[in-house]
């Protein structure tokens, strides 16, 4: 009888095994088809690689021109901007980016065009903006006008180009 038993229960486990392996062959047919699917996509990705980033103020002169001066130091003086540009190497088409402004304190008031890409903490000190921008050359940026009530301190930018991050800037707004 323990023979008969040994021998069902040895039976049994060979014809489970035989369907475990059947069936995990079957489905290694269908995982290794997922990665062609996968790497069928990542050859239509553009790598992201920066080529050069600079944070620094935007100054318009009396003639109208926009002049760029590279610093990690704002004076806080309205109608000035901040902001930061980034090139891309090699990269044309859409470019979905991502910022996130960080403030030491909430500003008086907050101010932007665009309201449906726009996100504000509960404590109003940082901003998300998201924007998809078409660049021929590869470079995108972002700037900020300097308002009465903007707080002085320490600030950071992070900018995510299709969420990787690709530049941090860290600077400091002062009295003007």
């Amino acid at each position: 009888m323990k023979i008969s038993v040994v021998r069902l229960f040895l039976t049994s486990l060979g014809l489970i095994s035989g369907f475990v392996a059947v069936n995990f062959h079957n489905t290694s047919a269908v995982l290794a088809e997922a990665p062609l699917e996968h790497s069928q996509l990542l050859v239509n990705c553009q790598n992201i690689t920066v080529n050069k980033s600079e944070f620094g103020v935007r100054i318009v002169d009396a003639k109208g021109k926009a002049n760029f001066f590279p610093t990690s130091k704002v004076p806080l003086k309205k109608g000035d901007a901040y902001g930061w540009r980034i090139k891309l190497q090699n990269y044309q088409g859409n470019v979905r980016w991502r910022e996130v402004l960080r403030l030491p304190k909430a500003p008086e008031t907050w101010a932007t065009q665009e309201d449906k890409n726009f996100y504000l903490s509960a404590d109003g000190t940082t901003a998300v903006t998201k924007r998809t921008e078409t660049s021929a050359n590869g470079v995108i940026e972002n700037f900020w006008k300097i308002a009465p009530g903007d707080p002085l301190g320490k600030h950071k930018i992070e900018v995510y180009v299709d969420e990787r991050l690709v530049a941090t800037f860290e600077f400091e707004t002062v009295a003007f």
